[in-house]
């Protein structure tokens, strides 16, 4: 096994969920496939420079796009979690954050199309995309939710939340920074019965002082399970271990998102 290929343990979790070759002239092995797209985007190198090893650079790309298009890297990331969660692998203290990804100039030119024809046409545009995501409570991936640079991430919130599908989809308790401390998510994870450990923000507490007994009560804020939040930055650090993902080389959000959702894999792997 080479530097960035898959380890048998993680081939044995990932062929099984692979699409069945269609009936016709043989194609490249999926093994190597997807130890050429995994060593593409952990080194961050164009798909014209992937090692000849792993086959004809435009079948790889070829495949890529077609799993990233049919959703097999979702479908995937789902069992492996669905796996996890089946052997109470999963500690359902969650924590929720955003990190911002700079785009290299050759992630500009995708084509043209309209959200018809580009359904995720958003998080394409300007100089930065987003990636909102919350995980376990050892930092593995659970949902993401890719935007430009430029959105808030308390306007994601419900939205991550909601793509947890492991098919478990609510979480014991969730943990954000001041970023989150809105009216809004308090009142939903309160209706939804998930306690949390959000601070509040400074102007928050000046407002809620300032009306005095009409301010109400100060949300619960527990210290100790606040120092917890880290292992969503760790959970990042080690997805921009993947040089493809710390930098978007990828012109469409459909080719990004594929490419964090195996990363996401293997974590869970």
């Amino acid at each position: 096994m080479r530097r960035h290929e898959l380890s048998d343990a993680e081939w044995d979790l990932i062929r099984p969920l692979l699409p069945r070759p269609a009936l016709g002239r043989p194609r490249l092995d999926d093994r190597m496939v997807l130890n050429g797209i995994v060593w593409k985007f952990r080194t961050g190198v164009p798909w014209r420079d992937v090692p000849e090893r792993y086959g004809p650079w435009t079948s790889l790309h070829t495949r890529f796009r077609r799993w990233a298009a049919d959703g097999t890297f979702d479908r995937i990331l789902r069992a492996a979690q669905a796996k996890a969660d089946a052997a109470g692998d999963i500690d359902w203290t969650v924590s929720v954050d955003s990190t911002i990804v700079r785009a290299h100039q050759h992630a500009a030119g995708a084509r043209k199309g309209g959200a018809k024809a580009r359904p995720s046409a958003g998080p394409e545009a300007g100089l930065t995309s987003k990636i909102h995501l919350v995980c376990d409570a050892i930092g593995r991936p659970l949902a993401f939710v890719l935007t430009g640079g430029n959105t808030n991430d308390y306007t994601q919130f419900t939205a991550v939340m909601d793509a947890i599908r492991v098919p478990r989809t609510r979480p014991d308790h969730v943990i954000g920074d001041k970023g989150y401390s809105s009216k809004a998510i308090r009142t939903w994870l309160r209706r939804r019965g998930i306690r949390h450990t959000i601070p509040e923000r400074a102007d928050q507490v000046r407002n809620r002082a300032r009306k005095g007994s009409l301010g109400g009560r100060p949300p619960v804020f527990d210290k100790d399970v606040y120092k917890h939040r880290n292992v969503v930055e760790r959970c990042f650090s080690r997805l921009k271990q993947w040089r493809g993902i710390a930098t978007r080389y990828d012109k469409t959000a459909q080719s990004y998102k594929a490419a964090v959702t195996l990363a996401s894999i293997l974590m869970w792997a």
